[in-house]
């Protein structure tokens, strides 16, 4: 198809570690209180588990509260990211959220047009990653490959990156205060031909960069609000196969 099906940014496995990294922390922390006010023990197994109670707890803090890191695994986000890019999310910017659970108890900020947006589709668990278009409120049109948001087209303008094939073409968009680039087809995917929806409250519009090689919300819809995991801010490394040698030229910001 035109689509890509493995969209998430390492699928499912992220959703399992986050839990397995959970359980050890509960299960050391328990050792910890226990040598700490019962035992006293200052060697022995009981002591090694107990130590690392702490330091499984300040990476749940880091990963669950502040920043995680990713890998990108598609090319949905062609050329803004592609597959091999490790990325960093920054998850206080939006709110903070209970570890696995993912239910907000603290609101910081609100995700704004253009923003690159890491968060669970409405129809499975695993994280996606895409470019958030539409407002809640906001009808998002796409004609012909163009973009329009509340029927005001979004202008695009030759870019100088070379695309991946003779088939695409790479543009420049500007939304909102973002300008970035995106990959289009010469000849438009279906849903880029003429597609339009409405945003509800309280959700968002994803789409990716790579407007006819996406499955996003043309596809699946809307993104609630409370299914949003943090905003990508930068790229630290690139690594796309086991045997080569990891580049940090592509180290930098996320447009």
């Amino acid at each position: 198809t035109a689509y890509e099906i493995s969209l998430g940014l390492v699928g499912s496995e992220m959703c399992i570690r986050d839990r397995i990294l959970t359980a050890m922390f509960l299960v050391t922390g328990v050792f910890w209180v226990m040598n700490r006010l019962l035992l006293k023990r200052d060697e022995g197994v009981i002591e090694f588990l107990a130590s690392l109670g702490p330091i499984f707890g300040l990476v749940l803090v880091l990963r669950s509260f502040v920043l995680e890191p990713f890998q990108i695994p598609s090319k949905s986000m062609v050329p803004t990211l592609k597959v091999g890019d490790f990325i960093v999310v920054n998850k206080w910017t939006y709110g903070l959220r209970l570890p696995v659970l993912r239910n907000k108890f603290f609101d910081v900020g609100s995700p704004q047009r253009g923003d690159v947006v890491v968060f669970f589709p409405p129809h499975e668990s695993r994280y996606f990653i895409k470019r958030l278009v539409g407002l809640p409120g906001d009808k998002i049109s796409i004609i012909n490959g163009t973009l329009f948001v509340n029927n005001e087209m979004i202008e695009q303008t030759k870019s100088d990156i070379e695309p991946g094939n003779s088939r695409s073409v790479v543009m420049s968009e500007t939304l909102g205060i973002k300008q970035f680039a995106i990959q289009k087809n010469l000849r438009p995917s279906r849903l880029s031909q003429n597609f339009s929806a409405t945003v509800p409250k309280d959700h968002f519009f994803m789409i990716g960069d790579n407007r006819d090689n996406s499955s996003d919300s043309r596809v699946w819809g809307p993104v609630p609000k409370d299914r949003i995991v943090g905003k990508a801010v930068a790229r630290w490394m690139f690594w796309d196969e086991f045997f080569s040698v990891p580049s940090f030229s592509r180290a930098g910001s996320i447009d």
